[in-house]
């Protein structure tokens, strides 16, 4: 069986809109999708211990590291009760729908501690990707999300890749592919914590500190 027939279109608007019942089936069920996003390929999952484990268990992922949230609107930080610092909330109106990632606190016994990091935040991208936009508009949930890789593999740029890599999940249903082309060479997104006095950028990526501090000069971090 060739690679493209082991993933689903993801490019054309009508693609778009065949692939968002199917999708939000095989999130239902506590299944795994791969996506394209504005950076790289991503695995993700629902927001429930169940579907998170099966990331985790696919992914071979150490207990230490976190997945992070998509969302498509603040109205979904309401609905887990994680909280927009006041800093994050000056970063969000810049620069959300975009390739930032902001560490926020709350989401007490509604988020998954296998979705809290060290700083006992929650990661969380508001995505300026349509095809996930229409995903999350239709789900009406937020997703987790990781890079499309195993363990020592740079992160996939295309459909394919992933394909190769877990041709058994795929055909065994645990893993569906949305196919939305040969992404280009991208940093990743920024990730800034925002659960302490001060903001920090714990990541480097697409935006530099120097244009996070233009909205929060008390930022810290990526000198």
């Amino acid at each position: 069986m060739q690679s493209t027939e082991l993933t689903t279109p993801f490019w054309s608007p009508a693609d778009l809109q065949a692939a968002v019942r199917p999708v939000v089936a095989h999130l239902t069920e506590r299944r795994v999708l791969a996506y394209p996003t504005e950076t790289v390929y991503g695995f993700g999952t629902a927001v429930d211990h169940e579907s998170v484990e099966a990331l985790v268990r696919m992914k071979r992922r150490p207990p230490h590291k976190p997945f992070l949230l998509l969302i498509n609107g603040s109205a979904m930080l309401e609905r887990l009760g994680l909280v927009l610092t006041p800093s994050a909330s000056r970063l969000a109106a810049r620069f959300w729908p975009g390739p930032l990632t902001l560490v926020l606190p709350g989401g007490d016994h509604r988020v998954p501690e296998r979705l809290r990091g060290p700083e006992g935040g929650v990661a969380v991208r508001w995505t300026p990707h349509p095809g996930l936009q229409a995903i999350l508009a239709a789900y009406g949930e937020p997703i987790t999300s990781t890079s499309a890789n195993r363990p020592g593999v740079p992160p996939a740029v295309s459909a394919g890749e992933i394909a190769e890599q877990w041709r058994d999940e795929i055909l065994r249903g645990l893993l569906l592919v949305l196919d939305g082309g040969r992404l280009p060479p991208s940093p990743p997104s920024t990730v800034v914590d925002c659960t302490g006095r001060r903001p920090r950028v714990i990541r480097p990526g697409v935006h530099s500190a120097a244009t996070l501090r233009t909205c929060v000069p008390e930022l810290v971090g990526n000198l």
